[in-house]
């Protein structure tokens, strides 16, 4: 199997070689064990199956390694309050073998991610996510680290416009428009309550189906604790007008935390289109970017609907 194209120009050198080197050198007990790359849209990590029942996780940038040490504190606190089945986190790797950062093993789970296995019953699903959205905003927050997307959507303004302008010069969006809308979202009231936990990353490439039915939530790399609104992005990233709302009433949040998300929304979905697409970006995620290209278009018909 080729070798994945790399998204950044900083990215590791990872291989199945190398894979299987760490996990005979720290980890025994699974040497010998089949190494199999998984495909995958994932930016940040790379997965390689380990045998039939593990999967091992490596960081795929220099600054990654925060991202495994945060699955392996927390994901076993956070999964017994979860409506969803979530990895669990195995054995914690040390840098070796000329690879530098942490990584981990976790068990695999089956099913398809719902880019390449669409949910069948997307209402249903809906408040399935909301639920495990709400779950997860209850469990304890003390000590939990700042999430990627857990503060302040604004800090992200420069390279929004930025994005505005290069997707408006090519014709993809309408500049006007997603101007407005995300001058709105800067208008906002910031969260002012304690912070909690939120995934951070809703995307469908990290929910796993099966028969069409919405059975796990993959992908903490993100998870940390601050706004809820960051959570909803699924609400425009994954399911439609028809859905939406169930999403929105089983999730259980406030007007103004659910106009954050919108912008988050907007916010993920110009920025991943602008970076990985192919009319201004690097071109090498065609499918993070489809999934930026439909988030950037729910919002805006929702936003042009209601203004």
């Amino acid at each position: 199997m080729p070798s994945p194209t790399k998204m950044h120009a900083d990215e590791l050198d990872i291989d199945e070689t190398l894979v299987a080197r760490l996990v005979a050198e720290q980890f025994p007990r699974w040497a010998g064990r089949p190494v199999t790359r998984v495909a995958s849209a994932g930016t940040d990590n790379a997965m390689y199956r380990l045998g039939a029942d593990l999967v091992v996780r490596l960081p795929r940038l220099p600054g990654g390694s925060r991202q495994i040490e945060t699955e392996h504190r927390w994901l076993p606190h956070l999964a017994p309050h979860l409506p969803l089945t979530v990895p669990t986190p195995l054995a914690l790797g040390e840098p070796a073998a000329g690879y530098e950062l942490p990584w981990g093993v976790y068990d695999w789970l089956d099913g398809e991610n719902a880019y390449d296995a669409p949910l069948g019953e997307p209402r249903e699903a809906a408040g399935e996510l909301g639920r495990f959205v709400a779950a997860l905003r209850k469990v304890d927050a003390a000590g939990g680290p700042l999430s990627f997307r857990g503060d302040p959507v604004g800090k992200h303004d420069a390279y929004v416009r930025t994005a505005i302008r290069d997707l408006g010069a090519v014709g993809m969006l309408d500049p006007a428009v997603a101007t407005a809308a995300w001058e709105e979202t800067l208008r906002l009231p910031q969260w002012d309550d304690a912070p909690v936990w939120l995934h951070s990353d809703l995307l469908p490439g990290n929910l796993l189906t099966s028969s069409g039915r919405l059975t796990a939530v993959i992908d903490f790399g993100c998870l940390g604790v601050g706004d809820p609104a960051a959570d909803t992005i699924a609400a425009w990233a994954v399911f439609d007008a028809a859905t939406r709302e169930v999403f929105r009433e089983a999730a259980d949040v406030d007007d103004t935390t659910w106009a954050r998300g919108r912008g988050w929304a907007l916010c993920f979905g110009l920025m991943a289109e602008h970076h990985y697409g192919e009319s201004c970006g690097n071109g090498t995620n065609p499918v993070l970017a489809g999934v930026a290209r439909r988030t950037v278009g729910e919002v805006l018909a929702e936003y042009s609907g209601g203004a």
